[in-house]
């Protein structure tokens, strides 16, 4: 049995990752902004986005992978080259990210922007 706690911190890391992965989501850049009548979604891998604030401003890239436990976002591109010479690629927090072009493949998620689309919702 656990033993409830005060502690955010300590809260925060005992939420489940499939909880977590529901606020890992970015804004969409002003023309998907105006297009679906929505202002962020949430990150899937093959998401083309465009890194805003750090080290690695203003590069592009694809959602490589996605760590929502750590939440953690890995991108095409945004490598940084080790003492050795090899390449690591470096985690990005969802919040310095805008979403460029979004993968549509999915169709549960297309069907989620078309209804707000339709519907003229701001958010």
């Amino acid at each position: 049995m656990m033993i409830k706690t005060r502690d955010r911190t300590k809260q925060r890391k005992r939420i489940a990752p499939f909880v977590k992965m529901k606020g890992l989501g970015s804004h969409l850049s002003k023309s998907l902004r105006q297009k679906y009548n929505i202002r962020t979604v949430g990150l899937r891998k093959g998401d083309e986005v465009k890194v805003m604030r750090g080290k690695f401003k203003d590069k592009q890239g694809t959602v490589d992978k996605i760590i929502p436990k750590k939440e953690k976002v890995f991108i095409t591109g945004v490598e940084i080259e080790k003492q050795d010479g090899t390449k690591s690629k470096v985690s990005i927090h969802n919040s310095n990210l805008i979403i460029t072009s979004l993968n549509l493949k999915d169709k549960l998620r297309k069907e989620k922007l078309e209804k707000n689309k339709k519907k003229g919702v701001n958010k």
